[in-house]
């Protein structure tokens, strides 16, 4: 009895490890026991909305905020600062390597006057040219930490989170702002395998936002990879409707397929 009881409790733990939960992102919507079948035939499931353009701002450089101009659901433009660090001491170094630059191009110039006279041999000419060489990758390498004490929108969206604060001294990575873009949502759902031979890329469907209650006309954007083998599930991405409002990243709702798909 005891040997049949853990046998059973093995095979809870595979079942357990194989679902779709676990490979749909950890969200409890897009799961097998949300898929319903009315009495005409209509398919229904849950899912979820998610942006295509959304991220998690991080610190390129260690260093201390001065400014962080937007707050957890303001909006901003494509290219504005999000974040600003304390760069003087990038800058000093920067400044420094511009002159040692500037010092090893004025020595390599006067060689090559001085070779063109036969007064110096190659060596010296090819020595000065490798010593500007040095001097000139080391600029550019502190033109990029000067350029990264300033953090820029990758696209235009809203703060959904404040990780840091202005003032705070932060190592390299440090997440500072999570941000999305709500005009990229696409609808993501977990539907049964066996759909697939009758899924393709422009299909209608409709979806019901709960927080809405508005049905809208989306329509299927691609399909997933793979198909899960223990829930026997696919996932599929649909697209939504141009003129769709009000509408934020997170959002549940149920999608309607017509007739069996």
């Amino acid at each position: 009895m005891l040997l049949r009881s853990a046998r059973w409790l093995t095979l809870g733990l595979v079942a357990l490890s194989l679902s779709p939960a676990l490979w749909a992102q950890d969200d409890p919507l897009l799961t097998p026991l949300d898929q319903t079948t009315t009495k005409d035939g209509e398919r229904q499931v849950r899912g979820v909305l998610r942006a295509h353009n959304h991220a998690v701002i991080s610190s390129e450089l260690a260093g201390r905020i001065v400014e962080m101009p937007y707050s957890d659901g303001q909006s901003f433009a494509k290219g504005d600062l999000l974040a600003r660090f304390d760069c003087s001491a990038y800058q000093a170094q920067l400044n420094a390597a511009q002159a040692a630059a500037r010092a090893t191009r004025e020595e390599l110039n006067h060689n090559r006057q001085l070779a063109a006279l036969n007064s110096v041999g190659r060596f010296e000419v090819a020595l000065a040219e490798a010593r500007q060489a040095q001097a000139q990758a080391e600029t550019q390498v502190y033109q990029v930490q000067v350029k990264r004490c300033s953090v820029t929108a990758p696209f235009a969206g809203n703060v959904v989170l404040r990780r840091a604060q202005p003032h705070e001294s932060v190592a390299s990575g440090t997440p500072l702002l999570e941000v999305v873009d709500n005009t990229t949502l696409e609808i993501y759902l977990l539907v049964p395998s066996d759909w697939l031979s009758r899924l393709q890329p422009g299909q209608a469907f409709e979806f019901i936002p709960d927080e809405t209650g508005t049905p809208l006309k989306a329509s299927v954007k691609r399909l997933g990879a793979r198909i899960d083998e223990g829930s026997q599930t696919l996932l599929l991405i649909g697209s939504l409707p141009q003129d769709a409002k009000g509408l934020l990243a997170g959002m549940s709702g149920t999608a309607r397929f017509q007739a069996s798909p």
